[in-house]
């Protein structure tokens, strides 16, 4: 067998074991997509799928069954949500839990404009995107050439393994091979506070940051790649109190290395604890702040 035969049988294999664990949502105002998370029903979607136009919930399953659904818990910041199907003995696809890499083949699985389980190959072609989104800004997207469409909205984004790299949640209609997908890792811990809470309460800092590349020099000195850098820091909030400053280089918050926004969110609303540590870059030195995060919601920031 050719090596071009291997791969080609090695993916038909993939896609033969995770379509079942591909399902449609459907209601009034459309349809899209969704993962089966767990056995006894509990489906992963995009949060503009679940809210549709309101109403029934329906879920078309493998084999073309048709079952109810009701939404479990939605986070517009990540538009992603929980659905419960009226359903059992479903097969779950596993999350991955490791980082991409730019040029990885991925597999977008999907019912674009109801075509069910349309299968689209593809690379990663960026990672840490952002896009604008009725939730505010999405953060740290990945980015693909994998075709996706209308209905695509949802499904699994799978990596050579199987495993779900992420969750497609956006295209841009007038371009080409640009499509995006939210990383498994964030869905992997907005999904788990869906189901404990229904929603997701985000502990308020005072700061607007963006995910920043590393110049080579510095990337060798601090050991990493990416840090968020602070653009501003809002006078008498938490993170002015605690002693963060703009300019800082804010690298692990809790023990957990920040890249982006979402890591950072992602450690403010595990921490479980009225007070985060934070290890901050500045001026060559590294800081360790403590800082008490407002538990009241307030208007929209980047944490």
């Amino acid at each position: 067998m050719t090596p071009l035969a291997a791969l080609s049988a090695d993916l038909a294999d993939l896609v033969a074991r995770a379509s079942p664990s591909v399902v449609g949502v459907e209601h009034r105002g459309g349809q899209g997509s969704g993962l089966v998370l767990a056995p006894d029903g509990l489906v992963l979607t995009n949060a503009h799928v679940a809210r549709g136009g309101g109403g029934r919930l329906g879920v078309r399953l493998p084999g073309g069954d048709a079952a109810r659904a009701e939404r479990v818990g939605e986070d517009p910041r990540t538009d992603l949500a929980v659905i419960r199907v009226e359903a059992r003995g479903l097969s779950p696809l596993p999350l991955a839990d490791r980082p991409l890499r730019v040029g990885e083949l991925v597999i977008a699985i999907g019912n674009p404009l109801g075509f069910e389980r349309t299968v689209t190959l593809g690379v990663v072609s960026a990672l840490h995107r952002q896009l604008p989104s009725p939730g505010g800004q999405l953060d740290g997207l990945v980015q693909t050439d994998a075709a996706v469409n209308p209905g695509n909205s949802g499904g699994p984004l799978l990596d050579a393994e199987g495993r779900v790299a992420g969750v497609t949640t956006a295209m841009v209609p007038w371009a080409h091979g640009l499509a995006f997908a939210i990383p498994a890792r964030t869905a992997a811990w907005v999904a788990a506070v869906l189901l404990r809470d229904g929603t997701v309460r985000r502990p308020f800092l005072g700061i607007a940051a963006r995910g920043e590349d590393l110049a080579p020099d510095l990337a060798r000195t601090l050991g990493r790649e990416r840090a968020l850098r602070i653009v501003r820091v809002e006078a008498a909030s938490a993170a002015d109190q605690g002693g963060l400053r703009e300019g800082d280089l804010l690298l692990s918050a809790s023990g957990s290395p920040v890249e982006g926004v979402d890591d950072l969110q992602r450690a403010l609303v595990l921490a479980g604890a009225p007070e985060v540590t934070l290890e901050v870059a500045r001026e060559g030195a590294l800081r360790t702040l403590a800082v008490r995060p407002d538990p009241a919601p307030r208007a929209r920031r980047a944490a």
